[in-house]
């Protein structure tokens, strides 16, 4: 059974309202329609309700089973604008600033839904640029306690010799942090096994990658993953990883079993940490041409509930997939 169908139906068992913020685009608006068809979710566009519902109704979708917030005139605007001002008094907020901000910028409106509770998570960046969407997150919702860095990563669906690498691999980071610190890769690391297994159903075993294994090269790249294992040793990481593998170590069986014969992980990773984001972006595209898998994310990670971001050139598909991937990730 494909992952993105295991997910749905786990999607289907918790009823999270996932709130959509671009209702201005016709393709979140067939989504919303979707979303409620394929039952993964409660959807929440955020806009005004007579454009929305007259654009709906002129590409023939119904919005029924659709919730529809209107910023300017929703009754928690007044409890959403002490909220921004709390959290961004530092920065000099005034309840005007606050007004304006949630009142035109959806993104900002939904992100605030989400902090107070009121939906399970969000999906956006179909009309917004991917750091609009990150900025919203990190200014309302920021990070998981114990976290400072977000980062993403990509689910990728294997079709061809499944029995040696298995149907799902996470690999991260793929879009957000161009080189990563050694502390910032083991915030990678432990937030892609916490991925891996709430939303792709992993027992995660997590490889750090470089072009060394085991001391096969010095560089001061390698050093800084090398350092990351440290780092997640220090921090008692409750799941399987290893450090300073090639990738074909990581996942090659007899591979693994020469260059690192007393490794847990070489040879069976189902996680992989790229050492940066040239090699996370490139790695990942080249699996999914290469091989025809499916790519589902990039999931963003970190932050302390699940916002998740779309490519500007997303289909409709796509969106209905990842509100049924990000109600998985938000849980009970």
């Amino acid at each position: 059974m494909s992952i993105i169908v295991q997910i749905k139906e786990k999607a289907r068992t918790l009823g999270n309202k996932i709130v959509l913020p671009e209702a201005t685009d016709e393709r979140v608006i067939r989504a919303a329609a979707g979303i409620v068809e394929e039952k993964v979710a409660v959807p929440v566009l955020i806009g005004n309700v007579d454009e929305i519902t007259k654009a709906a109704a002129g590409y023939g979708v119904s919005l029924e089973g659709v919730e529809i917030v209107d910023p300017k005139t929703s009754e928690k605007l007044a409890s959403y604008v002490e909220k921004l001002c709390e959290l961004r008094a530092k920065k000099g907020m005034t309840p005007e600033q606050a007004e304006k901000t949630l009142t035109t910028d959806v993104n900002f409106f939904g992100a605030m839904m989400v902090k107070m509770g009121d939906v399970s998570g969000m999906v956006s960046g179909s009309d917004s640029p991917t750091a609009n969407v990150l900025r919203a997150g990190l200014q309302v919702v920021g990070t998981k306690p114990g976290l400072k860095t977000v980062s993403s990563v990509m689910m990728l669906e294997l079709k061809y010799n499944v029995d040696t690498y298995g149907e799902i691999l996470v690999v991260g980071d793929c879009a957000v942090i161009p080189e990563p610190t050694s502390e910032q890769l083991a915030d990678i690391a432990t937030e892609a096994a916490a991925t891996a297994a709430s939303v792709a159903g992993l027992d995660p075993r997590v490889a750090l990658l470089t072009f060394s294994t085991k001391g096969s090269a010095k560089h001061d790249s390698v050093d800084v993953v090398k350092r990351a294992g440290e780092i997640l040793r220090e921090r008692n990481a409750e799941f399987k990883f290893d450090e300073e593998l090639q990738a074909d170590a990581a996942l090659v069986a007899s591979v693994g079993a020469k260059k690192a014969p007393t490794s847990g992980v070489a040879g069976k990773a189902n996680v992989l940490i790229f050492p940066n984001l040239a090699a996370g972006n490139i790695g990942y595209k080249l699996v999914q041409r290469l091989a025809n898998a499916e790519a589902y994310g990039p999931l963003i990670q970190g932050l302390a509930a699940p916002i998740n971001d779309l490519s500007r050139g997303c289909s409709v598909k796509d969106i209905i997939d990842l509100t049924a991937i990000t109600s998985a990730q938000a849980g009970k």
